[in-house]
């Protein structure tokens, strides 16, 4: 894009991403749709208010064949919010055939294999991490979310916040989860966070203002599946087991 495209669609995608705020949609949603906006810019490399039907169409046409479903109709509703409400356009629907749904049951890790794998990672503030997400049955991004406040070490349970549908509840909290978790919050003493995004002397870590990144953090549970040599493939899942008897 030159740079006079460029600054249109940068005023473009400002608005966008206000205009997805005060709908009062979660930050994993207005990620999604501002990546989608993101992604067919680059496609095209022009501001996507020149797109056509027919460009949309072939667009979609080669996103099918390298994503699923349900990312393709998250790129969809993205674009539709932009059409619509950014440039105030009529959304030309693209016709798009939902393949059939296959029913898979999802890989489970046994309590020797999540064994194995938190003993395999190396860096104290993941392997605490890998314990917390699945001692406890969390999803990755409620665990990462942790902060101090969430603990009830009394009542021995915690309090996860906006979760799945934005919504609150509580979980068990095993007591090897909560050693794990006083003595890596004792290396960093975070005023605020229990898995700090930072590295460094005690004073860098109390000033970071974001949680580990999660792209980061799934990297590192790879490398720790290759060298426990679990085959399983979607390993970074809410697992069922509870170890509230550990």
């Amino acid at each position: 894009m030159n740079k006079t495209q460029t600054k249109r669609f940068n005023d473009f995608y400002q608005r966008h991403l206000r205009l997805l705020k005060l709908q009062g949609l979660s930050h994993s949603t207005i990620d999604n749709y501002a990546r989608a906006i993101r992604r067919i810019t680059k496609y095209f490399d022009c501001c996507p208010d020149k797109l056509t039907p027919d460009q949309l169409e072939e667009y979609f046409s080669q996103f099918l064949e390298t994503h699923s479903w349900s990312t393709v109709k998250v790129e969809r509703n993205g674009l539709q919010f932009f059409w619509r409400h950014v440039l105030k356009i009529d959304w030309q629907w693209i016709n798009m055939i939902k393949p059939p749904k296959v029913k898979t049951i999802p890989d489970i890790l046994s309590s020797a294999e999540i064994e194995t794998l938190i003993g395999t990672t190396r860096q104290l503030r993941y392997r605490v991490f890998f314990l917390t997400a699945y001692s406890m049955g969390l999803r990755l991004s409620e665990a990462l979310s942790l902060q101090v406040r969430d603990i009830d070490a009394k009542l021995k349970r915690v309090h996860i916040r906006h979760g799945k549908g934005l919504k609150d509840r509580f979980v068990p909290l095993p007591d090897l989860t909560l050693q794990a978790l006083r003595a890596l919050w004792s290396r960093h003493r975070h005023p605020k966070l229990l898995f700090p995004n930072a590295k460094g002397s005690m004073e860098t870590i109390q000033k970071a203002k974001t949680h580990l990144n999660k792209g980061g953090t799934q990297h590192a549970m790879k490398v720790a599946v290759a060298e426990c040599g679990i085959k399983k493939k979607s390993v970074f899942i809410r697992c069922a087991i509870m170890w509230s008897q550990i």
